[in-house]
């Protein structure tokens, strides 16, 4: 046998003889007989302390689990009622053969006998809130150049109309008139009757108005059967509260503008806040006496003197003017 041989085969006998009781020449420690030692006790203890600990927190941890599933199930079907009850809500249908997608009216904006500014409105686009289609209309006034010095004016106006009830579901006001500016949202919810602001949020009456959507709601109005001082009575929301808006009949008559001559029908909206022009005064319009009720004249007093908005052209008409004369 080789030394290496003789090496490794000793090698092994001395790990057997460690691992087999009886061969190692080390005598085997004796068991501790008798009651575990203090240490041993504190150890036990200390264990089963933690196993009731991760018990108990395993068991918090499934209820929280079991809590938070029950809420978001009471959330789903809080949130599914809710929804069921705001689709249930029946909105009005309100007829209008008046005015429709593409209308552009383009007027001239006289103060005495100089021409200011101009005035643009139109039913620009098509667009969805909250699940309806609305019409987004857009009212620009701008001062011509040679008044800007004196006065310069540069304001718009936005409403999306909804296409069925013809009341709106947002308003945007964006005024530079001189040194003043001033610019206001608002959200009208017309399902749940909440005004959300600049300002704060409001209740609102049902099928309320901005001053722009109610204009396009007086073209809607059948004035046929009206006599001078019959009046249609609205609501329109401003600022922070919602007023009463009347519109009072006044009569018919035959006006040459720009644009042609027609017969119309006149109509004054007795209005305390919100109007498109900031007036004093009394507001008249003077409205095609036939199913399109497109505005050829708005007259406005104002502190000193008269601004008369006088249509020049106009385009996108839903229907026949038969109210044009020449």
């Amino acid at each position: 046998m080789s030394p290496r041989h003789a090496f490794l085969v000793l090698a092994v006998a001395g790990l057997a003889a460690l691992a087999i009781p009886g061969i190692s020449q080390v005598p085997a420690q004796k068991k501790h007989q008798g009651k575990p030692s203090a240490s041993a006790r504190r150890a036990a203890a200390l264990k089963a302390a933690a196993d009731s600990a991760a018990a108990a927190h395993a068991d918090s941890l499934r209820r929280a689990a079991e809590a938070a599933v029950a809420d978001s199930s009471r959330r789903a079907d809080s949130l599914a009622a809710a929804a069921k009850a705001e689709a249930s809500v029946q909105l009005r249908v309100v007829p209008n053969v008046a005015f429709g997608l593409g209308e552009r009216l383009v007027f001239d904006v006289n103060y005495g006998f100089i021409t200011a500014g101009e005035a643009v409105l139109q039913v620009a686009a098509a667009d969805s809130i909250a699940g309806r289609i609305c019409y987004r209309i857009e009212f620009r006034v701008n001062s011509l150049p040679s008044f800007s010095w004196i006065y310069r004016v540069e304001d718009r106006y936005v409403t999306y109309v909804d296409e069925e009830t013809i009341a709106p579901w947002r308003f945007e006001q964006h005024v530079r008139e001189g040194s003043y500016s001033r610019d206001f949202t608002a959200m009208f919810d017309q399902r749940k009757n909440v005004a959300i602001t600049t300002e704060g949020t409001y209740t609102i009456p049902p099928y309320v108005h901005d001053i722009l959507s109610a204009f396009y709601y007086a073209r809607t109005i059948d004035y046929g059967p009206m006599k001078p001082g019959d009046q249609v009575q609205m609501n329109n929301f401003y600022k922070d509260k919602t007023y009463e808006l009347v519109v009072r009949f006044l009569g018919r008559q035959e006006l040459d503008v720009a644009a042609g001559t027609f017969k119309t029908v006149v109509i004054e909206p007795l209005v305390k806040e919100g109007g498109l022009i900031k007036s004093e005064g009394r507001i008249v319009i003077w409205l095609t006496d036939d199913d399109r009720k497109i505005p050829v004249r708005v007259n406005t007093k104002v502190v000193i003197g008269s601004i008369d908005t006088e249509l020049r052209e106009y385009g996108g008409i839903r229907g026949p003017v038969t109210s044009r004369v020449k």
